[in-house]
């Protein structure tokens, strides 16, 4: 059979995810495996329509498709996510359609699952047969064991294509029409007490649902609320995932665009809004850029202690992993969601209703210093990061080590004497039947 990669790292084959695929390459000779770097190469397959058709050709000769990738922010790269936008803006679907197709991954399983969902609404989106995906640590291939679910992994997809099994959809279409926003006059101007709030956009288009409502939430406050537009700022490109920046928080592109320098007044505001339009299940590639180019922070949350929202142009109410990622980040960030608004509602009069209210609770809360108590979301995430830092990529994320050896944030459990003499006085008092609690 001949399986089309595409793989998703922006370092190309020397990624860790390759050496994933490589490994079944090996074991797997009698299959043909035919890797294409879209995401590495995404600047050709923008600019040269034939490189681009290629690897739709490519798609369309093959038995399956496998998407590999590296997580990136909890989804997929900015450049991946861009070839995606292409497939659908060029009509590249047709090249996939009926294909069977899974998902390979490498993380250390921070909300991997958001990005199989991400991609398996994708493929649904494009007509695939998906079979399944596989998430993968990024050292599990040096595990006998995990190289043998691999194989397990790799055996069922190709059953599934040898005997064209029926596969589920999970994902309905998406179905939205959008009403044209007319903002009225804010009820009222809220005053922002002197708080730095800053507003971050992807609106390409004036006159589109998502610009009127950034308008519309800056005009609500007496005070100044600045809005950063990504297409207006320079952007020289992706994430590298070289991690260089584990060392010392510091970008290798640091200066040479715009990115660092917007990141540094986000974390001296005491309120940031993110506003984005739906597109292809998740918001923009452009989006994701600024997301993944984030990363020069690594695992210390930057947004700790501030306001933050969403605005959302497009159908929310239908994209659950959307919502999640976007819930997902600001919590992990251990910010407080005030909310996120859509242009979902009924009637541009409601909509109004809707910013003017959020608006308002964005600066009580901001006054009052409200932080929502953690859920499993942030608890998980925090003892996630904790236990990776420390036992696996403190060489690495010198910068994490610090902050959170500085913060506490090593608590692991029995730490403490105390809790272990209390712990083992009851352990011995539950051994004596009088001790113990009555059955009855």
């Amino acid at each position: 059979m001949k399986i089309v990669i595409l793989n998703g790292s922006p370092k190309g084959m020397t990624s860790v995810t390759m050496q994933y695929i490589l490994f079944l390459k090996k074991k797997l000779p009698q299959h043909e495996f035919a890797i294409l770097d879209v995401c590495q190469e995404i600047k050709k397959l923008e600019d040269d329509q034939q490189a681009f058709q290629e690897v739709l050709s490519s798609v369309a000769a093959s038995d399956g498709v496998l998407w590999a990738f590296p997580l990136y922010y909890m989804l997929v790269h900015a450049h991946y996510k861009r070839f995606i936008e292409l497939l659908f803006a060029r009509g590249g679907a047709g090249a996939f359609k009926d294909k069977y197709t899974a998902v390979l991954t490498t993380s250390i399983h921070f909300f991997d699952h958001t990005a199989h969902d991400y991609i398996n609404g994708i493929c649904d989106d494009l007509g695939m047969k998906f079979v399944g995906s596989y998430s993968a640590a990024m050292d599990d291939l040096l595990k006998e064991q995990e190289r043998d679910r691999l194989l397990l992994f790799a055996d069922d997809f190709f059953h599934a294509i040898q005997d064209g099994v029926a596969t589920p959809k999970r994902f309905r279409p998406v179905v939205y029409d959008a009403f044209a926003y007319d903002p009225g006059l804010p009820a009222t101007k809220v005053d922002t007490f002197g708080k730095n709030i800053v507003i971050v956009s992807d609106a390409d288009d004036p006159s589109g649902n998502l610009a009127k409502m950034v308008a519309q939430l800056q005009a609500c406050f007496q005070g100044q609320a600045t809005v950063v537009n990504l297409h207006q700022i320079n952007i020289k490109g992706g994430c590298l995932g070289c991690c260089q920046c584990g060392l010392d928080n510091v970008c290798v592109y640091k200066d040479v665009d715009d990115v660092y320098g917007v990141y540094r007044k986000l974390m001296v505001a005491d309120a940031v809004i993110l506003a984005g339009s739906v597109q292809d299940r998740y918001w923009s590639s452009r989006w994701k850029l600024f997301f993944d180019r984030g990363f020069f922070m690594n695992h210390v949350p930057i947004f700790a202690g501030k306001q933050m929202g969403c605005l959302v142009a497009g159908p929310l109410g239908q994209l659950a992993t959307l919502r999640q990622v976007l819930e997902g980040y600001v919590e992990t960030q251990q910010a407080n969601l005030v909310g996120i608004v859509t242009d979902e509602c009924a009637s541009s009069q409601e909509l109004d209703r809707l910013l003017d209210g959020f608006a308002g609770r964005l600066i009580d809360y901001a006054a009052a210093g409200y932080i929502r108590p953690p859920t499993f979301v942030s608890v998980a995430a925090r003892k996630l990061f904790r236990d990776e830092i420390w036992a696996e990529l403190r060489f690495l994320f010198r910068q994490d080590h610090r902050y959170y050896k500085s913060h506490g944030l090593y608590d692991f459990p029995r730490r403490s004497l105390k809790r272990r003499i209390v712990d083992a006085a009851f352990t011995v008092c539950l051994m004596i039947p009088p001790f113990r609690w009555d059955r009855a």
